[in-house]
């Protein structure tokens, strides 16, 4: 069995009341997905940046999931020559 490295960066910028997280993913072939997520402190809540930064980089996860998701099925369809369904 061949391995292959796959490199994941998260970046995390933040003011006083929002975050941003870039997740990058790059595979072993070069091909890169990147997503970005959002946090906004609620005025009514202490400021915990901690908190700001988990929610922001679970977005952006979450959503780079969802992107790789739609890219693999873009991926089979255009091989195959058809519309495929994958489970998870």
């Amino acid at each position: 069995m061949q391995a292959k490295t796959w490199q994941m960066q998260i970046f995390v910028y933040e003011d006083d009341t929002h975050t941003k997280a870039d997740a990058v993913l790059t595979s072993a072939a070069g091909t890169e997905l990147r997503h970005t997520g959002l946090a906004r402190l609620n005025p009514a809540d202490r400021n915990v940046p901690e908190i700001g930064d988990e929610l922001a980089v679970c977005r952006a996860l979450n959503g780079l999931a969802h992107d790789l998701l739609e890219a693999t099925l873009t991926d089979v369809e255009l091989n195959s020559g058809r519309a495929n369904h994958i489970a998870l």
